[in-house]
Order: C-alpha cells, then sequence, then structure tokens
C-alpha cells in the first residue's frame, strides 16, 4: 500500500495532535495540514474542569504541542479557522482557503449540549475560553448552580467547594453518572457528591431558566445563584459535514480501523467518532481521553500503511472531592454488579472500593474509588473476560 502525499487533520485536539504525531511515528513522510477551530495550540481538555479552572495551572501548562513543537514534526497549521465542508479530495475552510489532500481525519471533537431557552450567560465547559471565562465568574462569586451531576459537574462542583463557594448540583436521574456506571455504583458518585459539601437534588427536573441567575424546576421551586454552568454531555461537532452516504445520526459511522463508512481516503478519531465495537456489537462513541489517544494510533497507522497497535482495554478517570474514580473495560454492557473490594457498595466507605461489571459471568469492566493499585491489577482480567471466580480470587 502506498502512503498517501497529503494527510489532513480536522481538529486540532488531543485526538488532532496525536493524529499528526502518530502518523510521523508510523513512518508516513508526506505533508500533513492540522486545521483548528479555535486560534489556541493544541491543548489537553481535563484540566479544563480542575486545574485551569481553580487556577492552580495555567494555560500554558496544558498545551500539548506548541507551534514551533508542530514546526519541528513537519506540520502545517491552520488555526483559528473551522472546516466548513468536506468535499470529495478537498476541505473548505471558514476564510475561503481549500485545502487539497489524498486523505482526511475528522477530529472535530463534540460541542456541549444546552437546554432549551438557556440564556447566553448561562455557562458550559468544553473549551480553553470557557474554563477561562468560568473562572472569571467565579472569582466574585458566593454560589454555584451545577444543571448536571456527571463528571464535568461534579468535578466543577469539587473546585467549587474547595474554594468557599456554595453549590448547588441538580441531576434528573435517581443517580448521578447512572447511564455510564450504573445504578448501584452511581449511589457512590452520588455520596461523594453529598459528602463532599455539596446540595445533591436528585430527580430533579428543570423546566425553565427564569433568568441566567434562577431555573424553576417541575415541582414549581425555583433556585438561584451567582454562577450557573450546565452540564449536561456534549453532542458530535458535525453541522459543518454534510454528505450523501454518510451516517452521522450519533458521530461519524467508522469501521474497526477508523474508516469512515461511505466515503474513501476519511478517517475519523474521538468523541465525534462512532467506531465499530465487535464487543458491544454496534457503533460507539468513546467519550474518553484514552481512547482517543488508542484510535489515533490505529487511524495513524492504517493510513501509513504500518502494521495495526496492539488491542486496548479502555480506561477513564475523574478526580473529584479528593478522589480519583477510574474505570476500565466496558462497564455498561455488565447485566450484574459484584463487589470486587471495598465497602462502599454496601453503604461503607466509598474510597478503596472497586466493583465489577459481569455479563454471561464474564467481566467487562471494572471501577474502582480512590483504588488505582487494584484497578491496574484488574486490567488483564477485563481484557480476557475472567469469570467470577478469578476476579474474586485476586489477591
Amino acid at each position: 500500500m502506498s502512503q498517501p502525499g497529503h494527510v489532513v487533520v480536522i481538529g486540532a485536539g488531543l485526538g488532532g495532535v496525536r493524529t499528526a504525531e502518530q502518523l510521523r511515528t508510523a513512518g508516513f513522510e508526506g505533508t500533513i495540514s492540522l486545521v483548528g477551530a479555535e486560534p489556541h495550540a493544541p491543548y489537553d481538555r481535563p484540566p479544563l474542569s480542575k486545574q485551569v479552572l481553580t487556577g492552580a495551572w495555567t494555560p500554558e501548562r496544558i498545551v500539548l504541542r506548541d507551534h514551533d513543537a508542530l514546526a519541528e514534526l513537519k506540520v502545517d497549521t491552520h488555526f483559528g479557522v473551522p472546516a466548513v465542508a468536506l468535499h470529495d479530495g478537498a476541505v473548505e475552510l471558514a476564510d475561503g482557503t481549500t485545502l487539497r489532500a489524498d486523505a482526511f481525519v475528522i477530529a472535530t471533537g463534540a460541542d456541549p449540549r444546552r437546554l432549551p431557552g438557556q440564556p447566553d450567560e448561562v455557562h458550559t465547559l468544553r473549551t480553553l475560553d470557557d474554563s477561562l471565562s468560568l473562572r472569571r465568574a467565579l472569582e466574585g462569586a458566593k454560589s454555584l448552580l451545577v444543571v448536571g451531576g456527571g463528571f464535568i459537574g461534579a468535578e466543577v462542583a469539587s473546585g467549587a467547594v474547595a474554594q468557599g463557594l456554595q453549590v448547588t448540583v441538580l441531576e434528573a436521574l435517581p443517580v448521578p453518572c447512572e447511564r455510564a456506571l450504573g445504578p448501584e455504583v452511581g449511589v457512590l458518585c452520588g455520596r461523594l457528591i453529598s459528602e463532599g459539601g455539596v446540595d445533591l437534588r436528585l430527580g430533579a427536573k428543570l423546566t425553565r431558566f427564569i433568568d441566567a441567575n434562577t431555573v424553576e424546576l417541575a415541582d414549581g421551586e425555583r433556585l438561584s445563584a451567582d454562577v450557573i454552568l450546565v452540564g449536561i454531555g456534549a453532542a458530535p461537532s458535525l453541522e459543518w459535514l454534510r454528505r450523501e452516504g454518510v451516517d452521522t445520526a450519533n458521530g461519524v459511522a467508522c469501521d474497526g480501523h477508523g474508516r469512515v463508512l461511505g466515503t474513501s481516503g476519511v478517517w475519523a478519531v474521538g468523541d465525534v467518532a462512532a467506531w465499530e465495537d465487535p464487543v458491544r456489537g454496534r457503533h460507539f462513541r468513546n467519550e474518553h481521553w484514552t481512547s482517543v489517544t488508542d484510535q489515533a494510533a490505529v487511524v495513524a497507522r492504517d493510513i501509513a500503511g504500518a502494521e495495526p497497535p496492539p488491542e486496548t482495554v479502555p480506561y477513564f478517570w475523574s478526580d473529584q472531592f479528593g478522589l480519583k474514580i477510574q474505570g476500565i473495560g466496558r462497564p455498561e454492557l455488565g447485566d450484574e454488579v459484584v463487589r470486587l473490594k471495598g465497602e462502599g457498595l454496601s453503604g461503607g466507605a466509598v474510597k478503596g472500593t472497586v466493583a465489577g461489571y459481569f455479563a454471561g459471568g464474564r467481566l467487562m469492566g471494572v471501577v474502582g474509588f480512590g483504588a488505582a493499585k487494584w484497578v491496574a491489577r484488574y486490567r488483564a482480567l477485563v481484557a480476557k473476560g475472567a469469570d467470577r471466580a478469578e476476579a474474586l480470587a485476586l489477591e
């Protein structure tokens, strides 16, 4: 397989920059162009809801590769200019530039979801500018209302409580993180939030915004705060991509190598990409940091004609209320949750708890709370789908 002469990577976040790096690592010698909607050099997103938001880190600390480092990698950059269309053999940018190439990698990520009638002054958190804007707002605030009790909402709430703010979190579901971790383990996330000093409202249905500082719930109660953040997930950033034959119902549908179905010479990675998952038996968007990096390696080697990298086990984490939550595998596929370590599932301390997710008697995933040593040891068992006896026997 001959290598393409020019690869355009559309999206300059983690997925985009890792794809460019992996192309060079795989021996690609052609031209690489990196297109980014934001004017900033590629940066890491996880610190936006933590260290950057609290002011512990400066924005410079989260840069993945600055302009000089990208030049050393021989990557041409087009920052602050989003893509507006992808044609056969060319991508069109907002400033009228057309980049012609032999291969394209879509890495445009996702945009924060908004609620109906959400005022512009209400914050969301996805970009560096979002984080800095929220940080400025919190500096003079006494109270924060977070809509959404997922990882982002909990991380922001954690930092705000530590800075002395009065924080309320509204979660529409019976427990936080229920979709990702299930109801039994989601209870532990709720305990972390409540025990961390937050007023957690579960099953709280927001019906409307009165203004940028006040919301009304389904029971008629009104809640106000100096600052409101909506953190209810993100949707693939695909408004610019309208191509006949390309499935974009929930991200860009790809095969197991990241090749976009219905196209030739187009791949996709990261939050925007729904890869074929043989374990799940369907296309799936894996919105986690390590998955983006893994996908970039697969795509780069596919484009360069190199051997694919070894298969990996999905991994995610969240830092909140002094504890690291870690997950490996595919917990959402489990139909039974089993205590592996710790006492959190029976009402004891959350820290040290490790839960195993089983389906058909096989270990599909593991989630640990402040139990990094154990989570690491269970990785191999998740990878091979160990049975219950072997998982319980791990010492």
